[in-house]
């Protein structure tokens, strides 16, 4: 399964998601307002994208609304208060991950 995370910058919190869940998913991440943010072909290539806000969804919709229509886009309710790979962080992504699945 291909996961995109994204947040923000795509320092931290999808930074951390994607070195956690490289071993279980096929995963990438990405941000939305840095300097080169998610792509069209980043949001084709996904099979599951996980946003760290409902925020960050609806920028996904105004930015690739045909895409946005064919894709399961959750929402992990992460807010922007961690730092790369705090042990915080890792806790709550694991935490929201083992309910998906």
């Amino acid at each position: 399964m291909n996961v995109l995370f994204i947040c923000n910058q795509n320092q931290n919190r999808s930074k951390t998601a994607e070195e956690l869940f490289k071993t279980k998913f096929n995963v990438k991440s990405a941000g939305l307002f840095n300097e080169h943010p998610v792509s069209e072909k980043e949001i084709v290539w996904a099979d599951l994208i996980c946003v760290m806000t409902d925020e960050q969804r609806t920028e996904i919709a105004n930015r690739f609304p045909e895409q946005y229509m064919k894709k399961q886009i959750i929402s992990l309710d992460i807010p922007d208060l961690y730092h790369y790979y705090q042990p915080e962080l890792v806790e709550l992504l694991n935490k929201r991950i083992d309910e998906l699945f």
